[in-house]
């Protein structure tokens, strides 16, 4: 099986290949040879032709992804802002609904890989909006235009080899292989390569469906967080408040290995309504999302799984966020 472990700052498309702002619309010869080579890519690591043949059927260049690669919203909302859009209150009580509707599966996969169930319907409602928003786009059409394209064409050729070995393996249809203008596919949003390092089949039914069947969706993100560092019995951190100005040398999650609670209590740092933090021996590391103007909080190692889901700390707290308000 081939799978490619890009690194999730390629992945986000951090600066890895440096592009013009424009690029002139592809003939159609020179999108059809570079689709050929895919083609033969695709043949050398054993697809079979009936999936290369169904999966590139009236391939064509889609512009409207790239217009989306390119224009993404530049504006930067405050973390206040941001959680009010991804957590707002019929979320939350959709989220609870959505908990109680699938609390016996959620409950068994919850025990199976020792991941709370809140989280797992959390990133299920932060990713797709409990499977309404997944994306129609053809996702080998959407990968080979961005690699095409070339601004991250690496990353996205690669993407289209794994999204070609799932189509290989028979999981879904490549005309039912649908998801976001990046690729990313079905409830729980997993690119084709952690498709291939995290997906799993929830239901024991031999296929391994993120499209439609919420047990492998459930499934496929508990594995997830599981292979990533998630330890059972914890949660993700808390809000906190300081009695004084704390040195910039102590904010973020690269600045040290994390601090025991009892060295942050030492500090002045106290739970959001004052009151000390609890006598638990677990290492923290503090956040300041907005910086020293907005809110603070202390982090444990659950959170920093998180992040390797998506590398963002308003993405990681709507996500907790989401789950804490579960019940």
């Amino acid at each position: 099986m081939r799978k490619h472990l890009i690194s999730t700052l390629v992945a986000l498309g951090l600066g890895v290949i440096s592009m013009p702002s424009a690029m002139a619309a592809p003939t159609k010869a020179s999108f059809d040879n570079y689709v050929s080579g895919i083609k033969a890519e695709a043949r050398r690591d054993g697809i079979s032709d009936k999936i290369i043949n169904e999966a590139f059927a009236n391939i064509q260049f889609v512009e409207r992804a790239v217009k989306a690669d390119r224009n993404q919203p530049e504006r930067k909302l405050t973390l206040d802002e941001y959680l009010n859009k991804a957590v707002p209150q019929w979320k939350i009580n959709l989220a609870n609904k959505r908990y109680q509707e699938n609390k016996t599966v959620l409950d068994r996969i919850g025990q199976e890989y020792g991941v709370s169930p809140k989280f797992i319907v959390a990133l299920w409602g932060i990713e797709s909006n409990f499977g309404r928003i997944t994306g129609n786009y053809n996702v080998v059409e959407a990968l080979t235009t961005l690699a095409y394209e070339g601004r991250r064409a690496a990353f996205f050729r690669g993407e289209v080899m794994d999204a070609l070995q799932i189509l290989n393996e028979g999981h879904i249809k490549p005309s039912e292989m649908k998801g976001s203008w990046a690729g990313a596919m079905g409830q729980s949003q997993f690119m084709p390569s952690s498709y291939l390092t995290f997906a799993v089949d929830g239901n024991n039914d031999g296929k391994i469906d993120i499209w439609n069947t919420k047990a492998d969706v459930f499934a496929s993100a508990a594995n997830y967080l599981k292979k990533s560092g998630w330890k059972d019995g914890y949660t993700w951190g808390r809000p906190v408040r300081m009695a004084k100005a704390i040195p910039e040398a102590w904010v973020g999650t690269k600045m040290s290995k994390g601090e025991p609670l009892s060295v942050w209590k030492a500090r002045g740092v106290t739970k959001l309504n004052g009151q000390p933090l609890p006598n638990v021996d677990i290492k923290a590391w503090l956040i300041q999302p907005d910086d020293n103007h907005g809110h603070s909080y202390l982090i444990y190692n659950n959170y920093q799984t998180l992040l390797k889901w998506n590398r963002s700390n308003y993405f990681a707290l709507a996500v907790s966020r989401l789950a804490d308000s579960i019940h």
